[in-house]
């Protein structure tokens, strides 16, 4: 392993309130250092959760995708179920999810509700904003301890419920989500993913599907909150823009919600608990234009938080996880 990649202390700087950062000496080859230190910043992602590296910097979008590719392995993911669109730059490399600017991304993790999810996420910031727009994170493991005993026996027992209506005017298309606006393609995905489907009568389609809110670490055997029913819950929308979405679409044509997993509503004030805790257990570090950072997608929650000014993050997902390699609590139905 690299000796210019300590594991320990000074090595990554570990602070309170902020996630490891590791800082790295300018190459003039990005690509080749990020090929010759993938396994010692994997190491330390298994250690912390997640590490920032600082100094890297690599500048054109061309360089940046190339940096992700090679800490993905060569081998990023091909994003599936997405809840809103991205850019892609290359295969497997994608622009952040597009978000109003002025709305906080709340914790999540990424593709928690598939039955195949990225094991490692990859961000790599080309241009910080003026304010705000950390990519903040939170540990799963923390996260669950301190939750009450008997939600968490709740969402145990259940799962959780996601509903998702697909139109053309807000959130993810189909073509976002299923890479194909063939018909029979998608349902065809739909029954082999355990997801409930009804083709709406404007052309729209509407799906449920039921998931573990709790899994065990694939590595450590150790039990995470992982899920996205505190961020794709109408509750967790700015009031103005949940009444427009409600007035507009009704309270079951909203282009997403959560509920339990006996499909009954989560109130607003167990959405508020959710994600008070979250912001309880949060470290973040605000971008800085050339940053990278790496996280454990199933021990390490991750947020968008508000932003002003131009930000431009680049993303690839990696090591692909089954659901059912995970120690899924519910079964996995359509619900």
């Amino acid at each position: 392993m690299p000796s210019s990649i300590p594991l320990s202390p000074p090595g990554v700087d570990l602070r309170p309130g902020r996630p490891p950062v590791l800082r790295a000496e300018p190459p003039g080859d990005a690509v080749g250092w990020a090929a010759e230190h993938r396994d010692a910043l994997r190491a330390v992602v298994v250690e912390h959760g997640a590490v920032l590296v600082r100094g890297l910097g690599p500048s054109d979008p061309d360089t940046t995708a190339a940096v992700l590719r090679e800490l993905a392995g060569g081998r990023p993911m091909t994003e599936k179920e997405a809840f809103a669109s991205r850019r892609t730059y290359a295969d497997g490399v994608y622009s952040s999810a597009k978000w109003p600017p002025n709305q906080p991304m709340c914790m999540h993790h990424e593709l928690s509700y598939t039955l195949e999810f990225p094991g490692l996420m990859l961000f790599a910031c080309r241009e910080a904003p003026a304010a705000g727009g950390a990519t903040a994170l939170a540990d799963a493991q923390n996260v669950l301890s301190a939750l009450p005993t008997d939600l968490v026996a709740r969402f145990l027992r259940e799962g959780w419920l996601l509903t998702r209506t697909y139109n053309d005017e807000i959130g993810a298309s189909l073509a976002d989500s299923f890479g194909t606006e063939d018909r029979a393609a998608i349902e065809q995905y739909c029954r082999a993913s355990a997801i409930a489907f009804e083709w709406q009568p404007d052309g729209g389609l509407r799906t449920r599907q039921r998931r573990s809110a709790v899994v065990r670490h694939p590595v450590t055997g150790r039990r995470c909150w992982f899920n996205q029913i505190a961020f794709l819950n109408e509750w967790t929308l700015a009031p103005e823009i949940r009444e427009y979405l409600v007035d507009v679409y009704g309270p079951d044509g909203l282009p997403f919600n959560t509920r339990y997993g006996d499909g009954e509503p989560i109130g607003e004030d167990t959405v508020r608990l959710l994600n008070e805790v979250y912001e309880a257990h949060t470290v973040r570090e605000p971008w800085q234009s050339g940053d990278l950072m790496l996280v454990d997608n199933v021990r390490t929650a991750h947020s968008r938080e508000a932003y002003e000014g131009p930000r431009e993050v680049l993303v690839a997902m990696a090591d692909a996880v089954r659901l059912a390699d995970c120690s899924p609590t519910v079964e996995v139905t359509p619900r």
